[in-house]
């Protein structure tokens, strides 16, 4: 009943199109270029040609093809911008939306998995989906109480088709890599392709949801719908009305990306805090700007407070029950303090630097700083030039940071936190939006501020009474 293509053999011909494209495409060029067109104005046009297809490909196969562009497309900022501005309207896209389900087949997922008297559930359901996604595509409904409700339906074959996209997409690694500069694509692929079994199991995400709901239930900045009914492939939370992310990033004023930018960072540090969780899926189609909650100071319909936000889908987490390491916020603090020997010190113990390599402290401090640029100020605007810079800095191989950057190593544990930390701040430069980050540090990252009862972290002897 599925229509979404399965057999390894249909998806990874249709996978092979985009390097074979990618060649084609320099072929047609150079013969532009000979028949008299500029090269400028061939490069653009190769370039919007070449979105045209990667969205094409990656939407029609959903399945991990469109969970790798989604990924791809918060990193959109690192690209250089002549070539950023053919890809960023097609990668967005990946972001909100993709080719739908045939009703026939929704319908018959929805009576397979909530019985076939389904319709009883509901008051209505709207059988247009609101969204589309990599493995699965949400429609709005009434629940049976009366209750606006969000139904995601997991696309039949899903599972299988995760893990051959995945497959597949690592071969060619090499080809899209340059999408985004500074970036290794096959260790995100081989990350994506170890969450596949989390994300397919919508009871553990209604589990991780019911938790975030609980614990942001009355926050005024941030908003978790509940989980009203959880079946085989199929999850009924609340609705949410807002802006999509997205959609602020095309079109917000200043003050709704400044504050889009505060809240995402706040709720990114604030998670692993208040839940032990880490929302580990950072891209705009997951979050909403909403209104203010009506308070008996504000008016009516609460106009007069602040926007929230809106966080939805959370089928990847990762675990972290003590919160955030505190390796890393001391890490931050101590190279924001310019203590090289301390840092290269911690950062040998965490793994981060190999037992066989030596590296210069000095050096490492000098990779770092720039990157950690938006917690040394009070307020940083992340801007896409910026991250760009630090991409280019990186990726170089005429770069000092770029023959550093090869020596390090990133422990397996940091994985997932360290996607997260660079999509999430991917989208801040998208949105460039102004951001009191270090206010979020010192409230939420365990370490980031100096402990005064640890005379290690003061250079003093211990207090003592009296």
């Amino acid at each position: 009943m599925s229509d979404l293509p399965r057999k390894a053999v249909t998806r990874t011909a249709k996978l092979a199109t985009l390097p074979l494209g990618f060649a084609g495409r320099a072929t047609w060029g150079l013969g532009k270029r000979i028949g008299g067109k500029s090269a400028e104005i061939v490069a653009r046009e190769l370039q919007q040609r070449t979105a045209d297809q990667l969205f094409k490909v990656l939407g029609e196969l959903k399945g991990g093809a469109m969970k790798f562009g989604q990924a791809l497309s918060v990193f959109e900022s690192a690209l250089p911008e002549e070539i950023a501005g053919p890809y960023r309207a097609a990668l967005t896209k990946l972001q909100e939306a993709a080719p739908p389900m045939p009703v026939r087949t929704v319908h018959a997922v929805l009576a397979e998995r909530l019985g076939e008297e389904w319709r009883e559930l509901f008051l209505e359901f709207e059988d247009k989906p609101s969204a589309a996604a990599s493995i699965g595509q949400v429609h709005r409904a009434v629940w049976h109480d009366g209750r606006q409700v969000a139904v995601k339906v997991q696309y039949p074959g899903a599972g299988e088709a995760l893990l051959s996209d995945l497959a597949q997409l690592s071969r060619f690694a090499r080809l899209l890599g340059p999408l985004i500069p500074g970036m290794d694509i096959k260790p995100l692929i081989t990350e994506l392709r170890d969450r596949v079994s989390e994300e397919l199991d919508y009871a553990l995400e209604a589990e991780s949801q019911r938790e975030h709901a609980a614990e942001f239930a009355d926050d005024p900045d941030v908003v978790v719908p509940d989980v009203v009914h959880q079946g085989d492939q199929v999850l009924v939370t609340e609705w949410i009305d807002g802006i999509p992310l997205s959609e602020v990033i095309s079109d917000g004023t200043p003050e709704q990306r400044d504050r889009a930018g505060q809240l995402l960072a706040r709720f990114l540090f604030s998670g692993p805090a208040r839940t032990g969780l880490l929302h580990a899926d950072p891209h705009p189609g997951n979050f909403r700007l909403l209104p203010a909650a009506a308070s008996d100071e504000d008016g009516p319909d609460g106009e007069d407070g602040e926007l929230r936000l809106g966080v939805l889908d959370f089928g990847t987490v990762d675990r972290l029950p003590g919160g955030l390491p505190g390796t890393i916020g001391e890490a931050l603090r101590l190279t924001l303090e310019s203590d090289a020997e301390a840092v290269y010190d911690l950062l040998r113990e965490e793994g981060f630097v190999k037992e066989s390599i030596d590296l210069d402290p000095d050096a490492v401090l000098d990779y770092l700083h720039p990157i950690i640029e938006p917690a040394a100020v009070d307020e940083f605007t992340f801007t896409r030039s910026w991250m760009r810079d630090q991409a280019a800095r990186i990726a170089d191989p005429r770069s000092p940071a770029h023959q550093l950057g090869k020596q390090l190593n990133l422990p397996p544990s940091y994985l997932l936190i360290h996607r997260v930390t660079l999509s999430t701040i991917g989208v801040l430069c998208q949105l460039s939006a102004t951001v009191r980050l270090r206010d979020e540090l010192e409230a939420w990252l365990p370490g980031f501020v100096a402990d005064p009862f640890i005379p290690e972290q003061q250079g003093e002897t211990e207090p003592v009474d009296g």
